[in-house]
């Protein structure tokens, strides 16, 4: 959305392109009143004002229930998860040079959802351990995808299709992993798998709160350098960017974020695929739109969830359900498109 350019006497210039700023302002505009809707649409309908005013402390038992507990937990938590996945998502398609360099395709995911099972299979650990086992599935998996896909460079064609490879091989294993299981881990594990916001609380809000508000600056700080890389290393490094510590530095962040969000939520299908092309093709920019691709991010999600809630009700269809159909034909477009445009 704006672009910091330094100049040879230290002095800062913020360059704002009208188009991607307009798009910004509508998202978040779009955003906010989806959350509205969010927090007063329900089983128990509530108005704008009473909302408000148990935010402010002088809301009865019941609404305060209803609003803190239920509510908004599940809003924040949307928001933050989709901030993180589009954010991750669009760096590492940019690092990538392809649109489908996204953490749901090369393995990001499936790895975080590996990690999760071996804590809830053989561990029979809680919430709080099978978060930590999804971070920690997530990182191993993102590691091994860089070695092997590691050859003079990180090259980013050799590593989605290293990626590919991993996550069938990945999701395999959680299936062999939830064949092995109990009835009732059996179960844990599936609902775990789906991907959702139902039952979450605030919790599951504060490690992702951290992680995006430690995160997200740090990507947009390098917006330029990620741009500059989309040109190539050599002419990265001829405008002056340490190529190699950029790039390892923004993969890091894009594989924490995802790892967060999925330990918190659970895989959530295709919103770091969709959410970045989305804001990249209303701001009609050729560099990556990081900040707006967080509020596409974030608005898909909140969006999501109000229309499972409001057809299946609170607790019915998990958001990941949604997004995976939605998804799926994002996905089916996207490849159809860009056959022809290289068949043109």
């Amino acid at each position: 959305m704006t672009t910091l350019k330094e100049r040879p006497a230290g002095r800062v210039s913020v360059q704002v392109k009208p188009r991607a700023l307009v798009v910004g302002l509508v998202l978040a505009v779009l955003l906010f009143v989806l959350s509205a809707v969010s927090m007063t649409t329900g089983d128990y309908p509530l108005s704008v004002l009473d909302v408000v005013k148990t935010l402010f402390g002088f809301g009865d038992a019941g609404t305060d229930f209803i609003v803190t507990t239920l509510r908004l937990p599940r809003l924040l938590l949307a928001v933050l998860v989709g901030a993180a996945l589009a954010v991750s998502g669009g760096v590492l398609q940019s690092l990538s040079g392809n649109p489908l360099g996204s953490p749901d395709v090369i393995g990001f995911t499936e790895g975080s959802a590996t990690g999760a099972l071996l804590v809830i299979v053989l561990a029979h650990g809680g919430s709080g351990e099978v978060a930590l086992g999804a971070l920690a599935g997530g990182m191993l998996t993102a590691l091994a995808v860089g070695l092997l896909a590691y050859r003079r460079g990180l090259q980013g064609f050799r590593m989605i299709l290293v990626g590919i490879g991993v996550a069938a091989m990945l999701t395999a294993a959680n299936s062999y992993l939830i064949t092995r299981a109990s009835l009732q881990d059996a179960y844990a594990a599936q609902a775990w798998l789906v991907g959702g916001l139902n039952g979450r609380g605030w919790d599951e809000i504060w490690p992702v709160a951290i992680a995006v508000a430690v995160l997200l600056p740090l990507a947009f700080g390098y917006g330029r350098r990620l741009a500059l890389l989309e040109m190539g290393d050599d002419s990265a490094k001829g405008l002056g960017v340490p190529v190699e510590r950029s790039r390892a530095l923004l993969l890091a962040v894009a594989v924490t974020l995802c790892a967060v969000a999925t330990a918190a939520t659970g895989p959530i299908a295709f919103v770091a695929l969709a959410a970045p092309q989305l804001a990249k093709r209303l701001a009609r920019s050729a560099k990556p739109a990081l900040v707006s691709s967080a509020l596409m991010g974030a608005l898909l999600l909140v969006a999501s969830d109000l229309v499972t809630r409001l057809v299946f009700g609170e607790e019915g269809l998990p958001v990941g359900i949604a997004t995976g159909a939605i998804g799926g034909l994002y996905l089916m477009w996207l490849l159809s498109s860009q056959w022809r445009r290289n068949r043109g």
